[in-house]
């Protein structure tokens, strides 16, 4: 971390060029009054916008590798969150009840989304979002967003349901305790104490019945389990992974058991689970339901939906580990290597759609059918070891 943090320091500040960010700020007001802001609050607010290098900086920069699940993990769920977290859940405890009551969504969720986002309402970001969204809609590879989030930013001000000096957060726009873009808190966020104010940075009323409002508008299910981890038996079929959702009766037919618990006493054996496998066969394997569908809406990363699912468990009390342990010695692939295992397998004959180093549902296949052929668990995980064993075949 302190290493990556010096990188970063030393690395070049990208130059900006203010007199086309002013061109931008003027061009740009025509299609804000078209969207309802005022134009007095469009002079105002984006007069004092300014183009941050970060921005353009952090946006730029985007790592070759992915991060491996388990070392996201090692943090979302790490000894001193969860300590920190029920601290947090024990002082906020009767406001995150009355939420949790009032819109049907389970308390420790609310708060594990608390502390993924923001480590629990202290790490909410500095960055004033107006200018930030504003250098994202000026230039670079996100000016739809940057200009659609600009809009909704400038709509919280036109309407008073925030002030300027509370807008702020992350570089991408991502703002409050639970990091709301301004699109989704114009949807979603909640004047609970009725005070005027859609407040998502100081006020926890605000903050939780916000976070429960987009879960419940999401399909979230009170008192029903985000999943459970199971396991697989060694002929297990893993194309059954790429998106089937079948009863839970079903999948214990095709010889899925509870990893730490009996599925028919821990879950509804009519409800229906995909079945997620993030690591391949050699990590573990999770029966997923609807609830963590909801948590996927939030944020549409793998990683962090797990993250949430197994540190809500924790605050609740939940000390036990996971049963299967992640393949540490193994590693994601970079774009490129992703793209080299693409053409071995291609150029092997199977088909495995556009070389685009994007790991979709044509590659995985044949991925998987290379695997039975020879001899390894089929099941369609691109890893470098994957990578090696093609290279060397």
């Amino acid at each position: 971390m302190i290493v990556a943090f010096l990188a970063l320091l030393a690395s070049p500040t990208v130059a900006v060029d203010t007199e086309a960010f002013d061109a931008f700020r003027q061009s740009f007001r025509a299609e804000a009054l078209s969207e309802g802001i005022d134009a007095e609050v469009y002079d105002a607010e984006m007069a004092t916008a300014e183009p941050l290098s970060i921005v353009l900086e952090r946006d730029g920069n985007q790592p070759e590798f992915s991060r491996p699940i388990w070392d996201y993990l090692d943090s979302a769920v790490s000894d001193r969150r969860v300590a920190d977290g029920r601290t947090a859940v024990s002082d906020a405890r009767v406001t995150l009840e009355i939420i949790a009551s009032e819109y049907g969504v389970d308390s420790q969720i609310i708060a594990a989304i608390w502390g993924l986002e923001t480590n629990y309402g202290t790490i909410l970001g500095t960055h004033d979002i107006v200018s930030a969204l504003a250098t994202l809609g000026f230039t670079g590879r996100r000016q739809s967003f940057g200009r659609e989030q600009l809009i909704a930013a400038l709509k919280i001000l036109n309407a008073s349901y925030a002030d300027r000096s509370q807008l702020k957060g992350s570089w991408a726009g991502a703002m409050g305790q639970t990091q709301f873009i301004p699109t989704t808190y114009l949807a979603y966020a909640v004047d609970h104490n009725q005070d005027g104010k859609r407040d998502l940075w100081g006020d926890l009323e605000d903050v939780f019945a916000s976070t429960a409002n987009y879960l419940k508008k999401s399909g979230y299910q009170e008192g029903q389990p985000w999943g459970v981890e199971v396991t697989l038996p060694d002929d297990f079929d893993y194309a059954l992974s790429d998106g089937r959702r079948q009863t839970v009766v079903e999948w214990i037919m095709a010889g899925v058991r509870g990893a730490n618990v009996t599925l028919p006493d821990a879950v509804d054996l009519d409800a229906y689970a995909k079945l997620l496998v993030p690591a391949g066969a050699r990590g573990p394997a999770f029966l997923t339901f609807k609830n963590y569908d909801t948590i996927l809406a939030y944020n549409r990363s793998t990683a962090y939906a797990l993250g949430v699912s197994l540190l809500s468990e924790r605050i609740a009390g939940a000390d036990q580990s996971l049963a299967q342990s992640w393949p540490r010695d193994d590693r994601p692939l970079s774009r490129d290597e992703r793209k080299d295992l693409q053409r071995a397998l291609a150029d092997r004959g199977y088909t495995v759609g556009p070389i685009d180093g994007i790991i979709g549902a044509q590659t995985r296949k044949a991925l998987r059918t290379w695997q039975a052929s020879n001899g390894l668990p089929a099941d369609g995980y691109a890893s470098a070891f994957m990578l090696d064993r093609l290279a060397n075949e």
